[in-house]
């Protein structure tokens, strides 16, 4: 196998050989700081999908590997996520028992054919769906996931225990509802945790700054326990490695499961390069999103052999890799190990994390991610692009946030069809004859338009300037022919000045070049 394969099989030759003794040491900590992160919201996360409380430990482990390792964004870590738990939940527990045995294989199964499904698509070269995803999208999405996220910690940041909610309307209304219960020094505690995080991120930047938070959270509540005692900490659990879990094949429960996988297998691809776009703009890394999408499917086909559910990005955990300067995807692959460490040997340790000193942390996070610069240059630059932005933010408020991003790429492809549908036209009168200089593609969308230009020209001799027209479709070809024998009906005429090869070609081609009615000039 020569290098050039290897590299390609094992792409995480292209960057492991240039780390550094510094590099590897930071990504450490990092990778601390985000196991740190991820023990309690993997837990948290695999109750939601109604399945005991380690099998979100053992999404954090496997699947993250592979991830890192397959994928090519520097930051981009994945896990459980609650967009995804909630969807696996509304899509098995009909099915099955939440967290009984046949439960328990179908979320694997499901996991295993959506993993498929997302390899296939990296081999068929399909990641050029992410281009869909425009910058304004990924600016909404990104604002409104930190609004989200942060909504979802404020109950615990108030000591308060509310259900999820799948909406940020929802939390929002949650949250008023049982403002008044809430809890004093929880309260005092989170919003500490906040300062302090954000204290040490203007005079240290480069610190760990959420282990520091957390450890001197921890040690206020051990050491004031008259204030502090009654405090939610983390759940205390019982861990182990992932354990292997054989897949039955059984056809029907994989025909049943089929649909699920698919639309939850596009779910985590699009959340996913959705927030690799986002971090790679702020660290000007260009992403492979064919390599992406296939590491993604690795990890979720490999993870569901070691008990692991699926997978996607992580808004908080990714951003806290971006802002905590990971300088390579070892943070991530740290991370899973320092998780797979503390969930056999560290257990009794982590139970001693205060949960509103974990949500003061993730605030701090959310914070980080939102890109207040670009979105003030999108202001000036595009109204129409701030427009999408804007409307990203508010179905991602109002709307789950898978569904706000397939309504950020609506709005974002209305816009460009817009744009495209009128292609700039410059007229001008020159003797005998009307000029129209055309600035675009002629395609179905945007033939009428031109087609009216065409009809308003009263001059004999009609002229298209095609030097800028690169494409044209059946859609403008069709409109031409029948321009110019109308033309032609009233003894005038229509002539494409300067088309490209190309162009002559395809308008050639529906009736011959010696019987087509329109004129070429050179």
């Amino acid at each position: 196998m020569g290098w050039p394969t290897r590299r390609k099989l094992l792409p995480f030759l292209n960057w492991l050989p240039r780390q550094t003794r510094a590099s590897v040491g930071r990504d450490l900590l990092v990778g601390l700081s985000g196991a740190i992160l991820a023990l309690p919201q993997s837990i948290a996360y695999a109750l939601i999908a109604g399945l005991p409380p380690e099998y979100g430990l053992y999404a954090a482990i496997i699947p993250v590997v592979i991830a890192c390792l397959w994928g090519s964004s520097w930051h981009l870590i994945c896990g459980p996520t609650a967009a995804i738990s909630i969807v696996l939940y509304t899509s098995v527990s009909p099915l099955a028992v939440p967290g009984s045995d046949d439960y328990i294989m179908l979320i694997l199964l499901l996991t295993f054919i959506a993993g498929a499904f997302q390899w296939l698509l990296g081999m068929l070269r399909f990641g050029a769906l992410v281009n869909f995803v425009s910058h304004s999208v990924v600016l909404g999405f990104t604002l409104g996931a930190a609004v989200v996220i942060a909504l979802g910690q404020l109950p615990n940041l108030m000591g308060l225990e509310l259900p999820n909610q799948t909406t940020a309307l929802n939390s929002l209304v949650a949250l008023i509802e049982n403002f008044g219960e809430t809890d004093r020094a929880s309260l005092i505690l989170g919003l500490a945790t906040l300062a302090g995080g954000l204290a040490l991120k203007l005079v240290v930047p480069r610190w760990p700054t959420l282990l520091l938070t957390l450890a001197a959270s921890s040690l206020v509540v051990w050491l004031w326990p008259a204030v502090f005692g009654h405090v939610q900490l983390v759940s205390a659990f019982a861990g182990r490695l992932p354990p292997l879990s054989p897949l039955p094949l059984d056809l029907e429960a994989i025909l049943r499961l089929l649909p699920s996988a698919v639309a939850v297998g596009m779910l985590g691809l699009v959340t996913s390069l959705s927030i690799a776009r986002s971090l790679s703009t702020r660290s000007q890394q260009m992403i492979d999103a064919n390599q992406e999408v296939r590491a993604q499917g690795l990890s979720n086909m490999v993870g569901a052999l070691f008990s692991g559910y699926l997978s996607s990005g992580s808004f908080t955990r990714s951003g806290l890799s971006y802002e905590a300067g990971a300088c390579s995807p070892l943070a991530g692959v740290f991370s899973a190990l320092w998780v797979a460490l503390f969930a056999v040997a560290g257990a009794a340790l982590i139970a001693h994390i205060p949960i509103p000193a974990m949500a003061g942390c993730i605030l701090l996070i959310c914070w980080g991610l939102v890109d207040h610069r670009a979105i003030r240059a999108l202001f000036r630059v595009s109204r129409s692009e701030f427009v999408v932005m804007a409307l990203t933010c508010v179905a991602t408020l109002l709307l789950e946030l898978q569904t706000a991003i397939y309504a950020g790429v609506l709005a974002s492809l209305f816009f460009y069809l817009k744009r495209t549908s009128q292609p700039r036209v410059q007229h001008w009168s020159d003797g005998d004859e009307e000029v129209l200089r055309v600035g675009g593609s002629i395609f179905f969308g945007a033939s009428h338009y031109l087609q009216v230009r065409l009809q308003r020209c009263q001059s004999p001799r009609v002229v298209i300037d095609a030097r800028h027209i690169n494409f044209i479709d059946y859609s403008g070809v069709e409109m031409l022919h029948q321009e110019a024998r109308r033309l032609s009906r009233q003894d005038r005429s229509l002539t494409l000045r300067r088309a490209r090869p190309q162009v002559i070609e395809e308008l050639c081609k529906l009736e011959g070049a010696a019987r087509c009615p329109i004129r070429f000039e050179d």
